[in-house]
């Protein structure tokens, strides 16, 4: 009898230290997997700040964009405006000048120099006109540029 208490004890002895063992593995393990999600979620939350800024910040970079495209629209109608005020008012000129030429050479003279004059302001015009848009479009797209750059640079970040 004495050895049936005896290993009825080393059973009782041997469970326990099992469950022992058993209860510290799953408490590691769940402390373990405890500070596994808490990093995953910090993690989650700071890539969730980083894409929140760097939305904001190209939102803010459209709202420049379109700005910038508006005054440069307002700049090139005032020149359009300005450009057509000019040759409307040299025209009239120019049709009171041919009414006092006296015969019709003086009459062709007269309209030649008044069409090279004007082929002249338009090509004048046209330059400076493909100047402003070309400077307008190189301002519009500056910070959209600049927001492709910092994508890029996150991207690279984010893989390395």
């Amino acid at each position: 009898m004495t050895t049936a208490k005896e290993t009825a004890k080393t059973i009782e002895t041997v469970t326990a230290d099992a469950q022992k063992k058993v209860s510290a593995n799953v408490e590691a393990i769940a402390a373990e997997t405890q500070k596994t999600v808490a990093e995953n979620v910090e993690k989650a939350a700071k890539s969730l700040e980083t894409a929140t800024a760097f939305g904001q910040e190209t939102l803010d970079a459209l709202l420049k964009s379109q700005n910038v495209a508006a005054k440069a629209a307002e700049e090139i109608q005032a020149e359009v405006i300005a450009f057509s005020k000019k040759t409307v008012e040299e025209s009239v000129a120019h049709a009171k000048d041919l009414a006092t030429a006296q015969t019709v050479t003086a009459f062709i003279e007269k309209q030649a120099g008044f069409a090279k004059v004007s082929l002249d302001a338009i090509v004048r015009q046209s330059t400076k006109m493909n100047e402003l848009l070309v400077a307008a479009s190189k301002e519009v797209f500056a910070p959209l540029n600049a927001r492709a750059a910092a994508a890029a640079d996150l991207l690279k970040v984010k893989s390395a």
